[in-house]
């Protein structure tokens, strides 16, 4: 599917004069950062973005990060950030966009953040998650409680069952997954990887956060960070794990408030 033909999904929080637009992680949505678009107050206007193959955006046939930062940025450049560039937060695989973005089409791009990932291979456990899910029979799967219960065994935490499974929808012919799962699983080296950029680093200032109880971001990553974008700042949420912004959303607000509101 073409960039010119692609539809990418979102919803608007707020109206102030500052735009900001959030990129949710694997088998997330934009809604899910509801609660902190809400907390960082009048002044600011948010875009919550349905990645490609996530929520009511569309699919694509492959996975590939240069490919979906293209995608992101064709939508904010024909709507978002039509009048100019937008400050970007990216979480988990959306930060893997949100650094491709800014490294690729840097006009568009004000100030970034980047939630617990780093450009690097991720050592995540996103395989038991997705193997999961696929396992369930929606056919003949009566609701999502139930469906709940199926996994307990492989996914333990109540939490991350309910974060996966609100992907899990109901029409009129029973259940189906409104995430391009089984695309996702079959490229989930190349989600969880990071091919080497050949691009002008991004001068802008970037805060790079860090959940405290996560190893999704090692010491030996910093290097990385720092030779593609020299104005980090690395901050870690104590009591946060992967799911920074969920696990301590009133921590993460007031970090996000305090660093879109500096001077650049």
């Amino acid at each position: 599917m073409g960039t010119q033909e692609f539809s990418i999904e979102s919803s608007t929080v707020g109206s102030g004069a500052q735009k900001v637009a959030f990129l949710h992680g694997l088998m997330g949505r934009g809604k899910n950062f509801t609660r902190i678009a809400r907390g960082l107050g009048d002044d600011y206007q948010v875009l919550l973005m349905d990645m490609p193959n996530h929520g009511a955006s569309d699919w694509t046939d492959s996975f590939d990060y240069a490919d979906m930062a293209d995608l992101v940025a064709r939508d904010l450049e024909n709507g978002f950030a039509a009048d100019g560039p937008v400050d970007v937060i990216g979480h988990s695989m959306g930060g893997k966009i949100a650094m491709l973005l800014a490294l690729r089409h840097p006009h568009l791009v004000n100030k970034l953040v980047i939630m617990d990932i780093a450009p690097n291979d991720s050592k995540g456990s996103f395989t038991v998650l997705l193997d999961s899910l696929l396992s369930l029979d929606l056919a003949t799967l009566k609701s999502r409680s139930a469906a709940s219960d199926e996994i307990a065994d492989r996914v333990p935490d109540a939490g991350v069952r309910g974060f996966l499974l609100q992907n899990l929808a109901r029409g009129k012919d029973g259940f189906y997954w409104e995430p391009n799962l089984p695309m996702l699983r079959k490229n989930l080296d190349a989600i969880m990887g990071w091919e080497p950029v050949d691009a002008q680093p991004f001068e802008n200032p970037v805060l790079w956060v860090a959940g405290a109880n996560s190893n999704y971001i090692q010491p030996e990553d910093t290097p990385v960070m720092r030779q593609l974008f020299p104005r980090v700042r690395k901050i870690s949420v104590k009591g946060a794990g992967h799911w920074v912004h969920a696990d301590k959303p009133e921590e993460v607000t007031y970090i996000l408030n305090s660093f879109l509101q500096q001077e650049s």
